[in-house]
């Protein structure tokens, strides 16, 4: 029998299926599974650096849903590999080999969160949608994938003011990823270099970008 992941009830499998399917045609392809305590986390990458150097800020797509209490695992897989278990509505099956993103090396903190001002999701779905028309009027014909990723990273790693300073990309992964339903204002936390965009569909989590180059040099010994 194929390895898989227990859900609650067959609405908690459907909307795992549906957080991969989202993933697999708006993220890197990948879907990272933790599980405790009858909770499964789903993690995917909006936007992430590539190799030393890339300043690319870390967004990552985030939604909780209710789990087998004794499903326990931290995996990575392919998202387009999730599937539904013929024989159990509550199941869904994962493939036989993992993955091993990056970005899936670094985790938001689960604790010291502070809340700074919301963001209505009106202004984030206007915002994705501003970017979306960005990037398909800078694609050039017959691109190649390096260049879609370039200009990509470019337009939603690029700071905007009406989301405080957030990387256009967290308007993208929650538009994307169907987060935005309604009217509602997101609550946003901070923590260190990282900060949460939580919406009652699911979480935008943005670290970076990350600083590169030389630091100021400093003065040391007595002054």
């Amino acid at each position: 029998m194929s390895p898989r992941l227990l859900l609650a009830d067959p609405e908690s499998a459907a909307d795992a299926l549906t957080f991969a399917g989202r993933a697999d045609r708006f993220t890197d392809e990948a879907v990272r599974l933790q599980a405790t305590g009858g909770i499964l986390v789903m993690t995917a990458a909006a936007l992430a650096p590539r190799g030393i150097g890339d300043a690319t800020p870390t967004v990552l797509a985030m939604r909780t849903l209710a789990a087998d209490p004794e499903l326990m695992c931290d995996l990575v897989v392919e998202a387009s590999a999730l599937s539904a278990a013929p024989d159990d509505a509550t199941a869904v099956q994962l493939p036989d080999t993992a993955l091993s993103p990056a970005w899936a090396g670094v985790a938001p903190p689960r604790s010291g969160w502070s809340e700074r001002p919301g963001i209505d999701a009106s202004v984030l779905a206007a915002k994705a949608q501003g970017g979306i028309a960005r990037v398909a009027d800078a694609v050039p014909t017959d691109a190649g994938e390096e260049v879609v990723r370039a200009i990509r990273a470019s337009v939603w790693g690029a700071p905007d003011d009406e989301l405080g300073g957030l990387p256009l990309g967290v308007a993208f992964a929650a538009v994307s990823m169907g987060f935005i339903s309604g009217s509602e204002t997101a609550r946003v936390y901070a923590s260190g270099p990282w900060t949460r965009v939580s919406l009652q569909r699911g979480h935008v989590v943005v670290r970076g970008p990350v600083a590169i180059g030389l630091t100021p040099v400093r003065r040391t010994g007595a002054s």
